[in-house]
């Protein structure tokens, strides 16, 4: 959940890719499912230990992807009122989406970002931030983007990997799916697929929209000496 990219294809076709970054020890998450929530049909893979999910699409024409962390790094709080991954199952629930931002009550939730893709008419791709005091909300170009979690990388990391990411050739869907993978300096604490002593990429998750059809692809990237 905390290096996301984004490529515009031809009119409202896009690939949409997440690293998820977390403690090694913390449970393993279930491969994407279809599930119906309040008679809303969600496909997403789910958090093994709170019920949440990062990335996920639903049959209200929405896919939503989560970062953890707003602009900078936070000291967390010992607690929360509820799970980052709870709020975007809420979300990608909801009937209108900026509606939603606006009136979801995110008080005593950990600050996240959301990156949101919302075809209900014409493709838009949105960018949220709360803060953890303040919710920020952006229509965005469709360029290629990349984001970085603030919990994880600094800005000097963050303008690293936006230099690959500005280099890439990015000629077929493998193409980007291999970025996630391969992309870095041989730093592994800063490779787009992180490698750190207690935590690290564990699975990568690709959705495509090509012709009005979504696909999700999902892999588990764990390291071998790692048996969770």
């Amino acid at each position: 959940m905390c290096t996301v990219t984004f490529l515009p294809l031809d009119k409202n076709n896009f690939i949409l890719t997440s690293s998820r970054d977390v403690p090694y020890i913390r449970e393993k998450a279930l491969h994407p499912k279809e599930y119906i929530e309040d008679g809303v049909l969600l496909t997403y893979p789910k958090d093994g230990k709170a019920g949440g999910t990062w990335i996920g699409t639903s049959s209200k024409s929405r896919l939503i992807c989560l970062l953890n962390g707003g602009y900078k790094n936070h000291i967390p709080q010992d607690s929360y009122r509820k799970s980052r991954g709870l709020v975007v199952k809420e979300l990608l629930r909801a009937n209108d989406i900026n509606e939603a931002l606006n009136t979801t009550d995110l008080v005593n939730i950990e600050p996240f970002t959301l990156v949101i893709l919302d075809w209900n008419d014409e493709l838009e791709l949105y960018e949220f931030v709360w803060t953890g005091k303040k919710k920020h909300l952006f229509n965005i170009p469709h360029f290629p983007h990349i984001w970085s979690s603030s919990t994880l990388y600094d800005d000097e990391t963050k303008k690293i990997r936006q230099n690959w990411f500005d280099n890439w050739n990015f000629d077929t869907h493998d193409a980007i799916v291999d970025f996630h993978k391969s992309a870095g300096n041989g730093d592994e604490s800063k490779n787009v697929l992180m490698r750190r002593d207690k935590g690290g990429t564990v699975s990568i998750t690709s959705v495509k929209m090509e012709n009005g059809e979504l696909s999700i692809s999902y892999e588990d990237v764990l390291p071998e000496n790692i048996n969770n």
